[in-house]
């Protein structure tokens, strides 16, 4: 009879800390060698600057980074949420009732396909400009995805558990928050993570159109003088606000979804 193997130790799954290090060093590379590229090639600053030379704009006062930043980050978080909670009570009013959904639905879809940029002046005579006309913007670039996965999201509930709620004598407020609100979350996500992407281009184009403040604005200002560097540092300001913002987004997908359930976007 053959000797048996010695047991030999499970190989550990890897963690997720260490895809997320991989990640942050290929960032990381990249910035170095764009610096080493730049230096090598002695570009001009206007044509293309160096990473050393676009952060150093953050140590000039003249900017207002802060305040810019401040401005750009509350059109895009106000945008994104009034999105999803309109986009969801949207979708639950379309759900419980179809005439609504064949009068208005088809309506959202139309609307859906006009330009955004186009849309923008028009919001503008319409409601001045500022940063709540540029929430309105951001609102109406990104809470199309949500609705849409969100009406999908509950009609794949089970019939079967609906009929059980219903057997029950509950209510189209409980069968909601008790059956289909779970159930459709993976769908909710899902347009949520698009959605954070289209949130920060909607505020962005809110501020080009016509803006006296944030990110977007300070682009244009010193776009006149070709500050290469500071137009730089604003697209990076504003990848970071849409990273943060999609962070989030995972994390509560993370914390609410079984990870089996969850759908890739």
């Amino acid at each position: 009879m053959a000797a048996a193997e010695p047991d030999t130790p499970q190989e550990k799954p890897k963690g997720p800390y260490l895809r997320w290090l991989t990640i942050l060093a290929i960032h990381v590379a990249a910035i170095i060698l764009w610096e080493f590229a730049v230096r090598a090639t002695k570009l001009p600053v206007f044509i293309l600057p160096a990473p050393s030379a676009i952060f150093v704009t953050l140590s000039k006062t003249n900017y207002a980074w802060l305040s810019n930043t401040w401005v750009t980050a509350q059109e895009i978080y106000g945008g994104y949420l009034l999105s999803v909670v309109t986009g969801v009570a949207l979708a639950l009013m379309f759900t419980w009732s179809r005439l609504l959904t064949l009068l208005v639905f088809p309506l959202f879809i139309t609307l859906n396909m006009i330009p955004k940029v186009a849309l923008g002046p028009l919001i503008i005579v319409w409601f001045s400009y500022g940063i709540g006309t540029n929430i309105l913007i951001t609102l109406s670039l990104c809470f199309f995805p949500i609705l849409l996965t969100t009406v999908r999201g509950l009609k794949e509930v089970e019939p079967d558990l609906l009929d059980l709620v219903k057997s029950l004598k509950g209510s189209q407020w409980q069968t909601f928050l008790y059956i289909q609100l779970p159930g459709s979350l993976p769908y909710i996500f899902a347009g949520m993570k698009v959605a954070a992407i289209l949130a920060v281009a909607g505020a962005v184009v809110g501020e080009f159109i016509s803006s006296d403040k944030g990110l977007g604005y300070l682009m244009i200002q010193v776009q006149a003088a070709l500050d290469t560097p500071a137009m730089f540092m604003a697209v990076i300001l504003i990848t970071l606000l849409g990273i943060a913002l999609y962070l989030m987004v995972l994390l509560l997908e993370h914390l609410l979804v079984r990870k089996d359930a969850r759908i890739a976007s």
